[in-house]
Formats: structure tokens, C-alpha cells, sequence
């Protein structure tokens, strides 16, 4: 690895990453509403299966054939982005491909295939098997696309947190010793919650956008109301699912990645009682210079917020940027050395591994390689460090994570309150929705002639199309949250283990150049090639 530090330029470097998050953010486009269709047509055929009526037959083909559509350019994107890893990042594939390797085989073997078979029965069984598996053929494909997301979910996670594992001298590759502590580690499970129930407000969304599209038009009433119906359930729980899943994915950062939270939150000097920033005030195209700087200006906070979300303490320690530089003691005692004293600890790790190997080629003792070995276990979990060549570049860029962590939580609350409002104006329960509609009425959101008996079918035209402007920030929100978890771990392709710079493949960067080039005009004719049939066949409606 060292020689390859010396041979790759950075314009290799920056094109690699450039091509991976191009690929991932267009990929990401496609998944979360093939997860969130795939529960919003399982409940439409439950419907069907239990009362018989073809209505609900018709409207699960319906978004079954959306679901289908979108789930061909998600395949797709997918598989190019596993390629990926060979072309572009093969030393990083070298160095821990026996660990990264098993969750996407599994992926690949498992899941995939699952899905893939159950979604031929999906959509041309209808009158070849029976209702039930029919039904449970629907559910299994959905199942099988949740289970993709988890291998992939879960080798992610390993790179943010990398657990189960093993460095092998004299195979110079991490190995992995426990399948089910990288299959199952907090942080796997924690992302895996998140992620995928984020997706379902995504397929709720898009579901809400394409019924008030038919209800602004006056066609397909009762597929539109109903299907607000399901998605408004749908989405209300999901949103608080987020909420929730969010919270835990903020505790479980604190603890391993406490560079992230610092930057998330522009926390410049950390300590006890910490507050959660609301709004401040950080320059979205420049570094803050967060060694002179006491924190982000214009900041107003939630008191003691931050500490309770860290430790679930409200006078917990939750360090700052400043603090993670320099090394900081926890009230207990607890001493974090400084990026300086970890930098000459990966040093010494890398020096020591080049030792071990030079000493084992030549025949040394095995005291003597013993030894070695002891000061390279001892000093291995700063190995990446040692590739750090100034402290500043293990800060990542404070304005992305600061602006995508807001832009995600503050649409996410916004949907919580869409949601509930829809679930009240869509289901006619008695009093509670009267009194939700009359409180709607007297702040002028709906018609005063319209409180008691106003429904999802004939609310003001303004709501459809709110309904439709939330579907782009659906995804703006979804992407922010991928936006905060990646840029947030730079400059680590694997947390604390192996930074960008060491786990690129020695490519001429003009190679790379082009096929970003390819790729962005590929992936983009995809995207609008999507677009172009979803709204064909949007417009077509069910009875096509």
C-alpha cells in the first residue's frame, strides 16, 4: 500500500469517489420506492384476498405494475455499483474482501434470487396459482428486496463500524472471524431500520403524489381515496418509525463515529450538558475554521438535547471537533489520545508489519516475530492513521453534514405532520375527525363549508399539489440522509482502518474521467427513460 500512496495521483482519487457516489445516488433513486411499493401493493392484494372484491385487485396490479417498472432500473444501477469495487477500489476489495465479500454474495445468492423468482409469479400468475400464493408470492418479493437492502445495509455497516474481524500478517488482509457479529452488530441493525423505513415514507409519497394527480383530474375516485388511505397509514407510521430509528442511529454514531456527530452538528468544543443546534449560521462553501472559532454563528440550540441523544444522559460529554484533534478525558477518566498521537501509532503498526514480513522471509526466531507481533496487535487499530498526513484531513467537510442533517430531519418532522393531518381528513372517524376538520377549517386549510364532511376525495386542489411537490423531497431528504452518513465518515473507506486515498485502484485518472462521463449520461437516459414510462402508464391508469 505504500507504493500505491506514491504512484496514484489525486485526480484518480477524486474522479473514484466522484464515480461511486454517482452510481450510489442514482441507484438510491430506484430502491426505496421499490421497497415502499412493494408494501404499499401487499396491502392492496391482503384487501383483495380478504373481501374478493376485484376493485382491490385492480388497484394491486395497478401499483404492481409501478412497482415493476422501477424495480428493473434499480437492478440495474445495482450491479454496476457492486462492479465497482473491482474496477475502482481493488486494493480496497484485496484488503478486506473476505469480510465485504460474504454479505454481497449472500445478497447476490439469497435475496436476489428470491426475488427474482417470486416476482415472475407477481406479475403473470395471477391466473396460474392460487389466490393465497399468489398473495404470499407478492409479500415474498417485497421480503426479498428488504432482504437485499440488509446484506447490503450490513456490508455498509461493516465500513462505518467494522466488527467480527481480524488483520492476518501474513496474508496482509482482514479476515473475518465472526459472521454473526458483522451480520448482526448494532450498527447493521440500526442502519437496516432506518434506511428501509425511510423508504416506505418514500412509497407513501409517491403513492399520495400519483392519487391527488387523479383526483385533481377527477378520475379513478375511489383508487385515488383509497390508496391515500393506505399510504397515509403507511407513511404516518414509517415517519415515526424514522423518528425513532433515527434516534437510536444518532447514539450509536456517538459512540463510534464522534467525528460525524461533530460534524452534523458543527460542534466545534464539546463538554457536558451539550445542546442540539436548531438553526446556525455555517458558510454552505467553506470549511468553518473550527480551530478559532468557539461555535457555528447565530446559533440557537435545544439545551441539553444533544447530550441526551449521545449518552441518554442529560449531562452527558459529547466531544467536539477540537476535542477529537487534540485528545480529550471523559469525566471518568477515560483518556481519547489525540489524531497526532494516533498518526504515529498507525506508523508504527505499518512500520512493524513491514518488519514482521521482512523478518519472517529471513527466518527469524519466532520470539522475535512474537514480539513484532505484539506491538503490531497493540498498535493495529490506528493502522489507517498511519496513511493520515495532516490532522485536518480526518475532519470531514462540516458544511454537507451540517446542511443534509438539517435538510433530512427538518422534511422528516414535515412529514410526520402530513401524514397525521391525512390520516385524520381521509378516515371519517367519528369526532375526532370532526373536531380535526373544524380546527383544519378555522386556519383557513380547508373550507368551512367542507368541516364535517371534507375527505381525502374533496379537499381544495392546493393539497393535491402539495401532496406532489413532497414527492421530489421525499428524495431530497433521502439522499441527504446518505449525503450525511458518507461524507460524514471521510476520510475513511473503512472507519479508523483504511482512508480513500489507500483504497483506490491504480487507474490513470483520465480512464476514470471518461466512464464518469459514461455513466452519468447512462444513468441519467435510465432516469428519464423511468420518468417517461412511469408517467405513460400513470396517465393510462389502472384499466390499461
Amino acid at each position: 500500500m505504500q507504493n500505491i500512496l506514491l504512484t496514484i495521483d489525486a485526480g484518480t482519487i477524486d474522479w473514484s469517489r466522484a464515480q461511486f457516489a454517482l452510481t450510489a445516488i442514482y441507484h438510491w433513486l430506484f430502491v426505496p420506492l421499490t421497497l415502499g411499493l412493494a408494501v404499499i401493493m401487499g396491502i392492496a392484494e391482503t384487501c383483495y384476498y380478504r373481501t374478493k372484491d376485484e376493485f382491490w385487485k385492480t388497484t394491486a396490479q395497478f401499483w404492481q405494475k409501478l412497482f415493476g417498472i422501477n424495480f428493473a432500473m434499480g437492478v440495474a444501477t445495482g450491479i454496476i455499483l457492486e462492479f465497482e469495487f473491482g474496477t475502482n477500489w481493488s486494493n480496497y476489495s484485496w484488503f478486506v474482501g473476505d469480510i465485504f465479500g460474504a454479505p454481497l454474495a449472500i445478497e447476490g445468492i439469497l435475496a436476489f434470487f428470491m426475488e427474482s423468482t417470486f416476482v415472475a409469479v407477481m406479475f403473470f400468475g395471477w391466473k396460474k396459482v392460487s389466490a393465497g400464493f399468489h398473495l404470499a408470492s407478492t409479500w415474498l418479493t417485497g421480503l426479498g428486496a428488504t432482504l437485499s437492502a440488509w446484506w447490503i445495509l450490513v456490508a455498509n455497516a461493516w465500513m462505518q463500524y467494522p466488527v467480527g474481524c481480524e488483520f492476518n500478517p501474513d496474508t496482509m488482509r482482514h479476515e473475518m472471524v465472526d459472521f454473526f457479529a458483522v451480520a448482526f452488530s448494532p450498527f447493521a441493525v440500526g442502519k437496516f431500520c432506518h434506511t428501509v423505513i425511510s423508504a416506505w415514507i418514500i412509497g407513501a409519497v409517491f403513492v399520495v403524489a400519483v392519487s391527488s394527480w387523479y383526483l385533481l383530474k377527477k378520475r379513478e375516485k375511489r383508487l385515488a381515496v383509497e390508496s391515500i388511505r393506505i399510504a397515509s397509514i403507511v407513511g404516518l407510521v414509517a415517519s415515526l418509525g424514522a423518528a425513532f430509528t433515527g434516534h437510536i442511529s444518532g447514539q450509536q454514531v456517538a459512540k463510534v463515529q464522534p467525528m460525524k456527530l461533530a460534524a452534523m452538528e458543527a460542534l466545534y468544543n464539546g463538554g457536558t450538558e451539550q445542546g442540539l443546534t436548531a438553526v446556525a449560521w455555517v458558510n454552505p462553501f467553506r470549511q468553518p475554521d473550527y480551530a478559532n472559532e468557539q461555535s457555528a454563528p447565530l446559533k440557537i440550540d435545544m439545551p441539553y438535547a444533544l447530550s441526551i441523544m449521545a449518552t441518554n444522559d442529560p449531562k452527558g460529554y459529547v466531544p467536539g471537533i477540537n476535542d477529537l484533534l487534540n485528545g480529550y478525558t471523559l469525566p471518568d477518566g477515560t483518556r481519547e489520545p489525540s489524531v497526532e498521537e494516533k498518526m504515529e501509532r498507525g506508523r508504527v503498526a505499518i512500520q512493524t508489519l513491514a518488519d514482521y514480513r521482512k523478518a519472517k522471509a529471513g527466518g527469524a526466531s519466532d520470539e522475535e516475530l512474537s514480539t513484532l507481533l505484539a506491538t503490531l496487535t497493540a498498535n493495529m487499530p490506528y493502522f489507517g492513521y498511519g496513511y493520515i498526513r495532516d490532522r485536518s484531513e480526518v475532519v470531514p467537510y462540516v458544511p454537507v453534514n451540517f446542511w443534509a442533517f438539517r435538510i433530512m430531519v427538518g422534511a422528516g418532522c414535515l412529514f410526520i405532520l402530513f401524514f397525521a393531518v391525512l390520516v385524520l381528513t381521509s378516515f371519517r372517524i367519528p369526532y375526532v375527525t370532526i373536531i380535526t376538520r373544524r380546527l383544519l377549517a378555522s386556519f383557513g386549510l380547508i373550507h368551512e363549508t367542507q368541516a364535517d364532511t371534507v375527505g381525502a376525495d374533496a379537499l381544495p386542489a392546493w393539497h393535491y399539489w402539495l401532496a406532489i411537490a413532497l414527492l421530489p423531497l421525499s428524495y431530497i431528504a433521502s439522499e441527504s440522509g446518505w449525503l450525511v452518513a458518507e461524507f460524514g465518515r471521510q476520510p475513511w473507506t473503512i472507519q479508523d482502518m483504511l482512508p480513500t486515498w489507500a483504497a483506490v485502484s491504480d487507474l490513470h485518472s483520465s480512464s476514470v474521467a471518461v466512464t464518469f462521463i459514461l455513466f452519468l449520461i447512462l444513468f441519467t437516459t435510465m432516469l428519464a427513460v423511468e420518468i417517461g414510462i412511469l408517467l405513460k402508464q400513470i396517465k393510462k391508469g389502472p384499466a390499461a
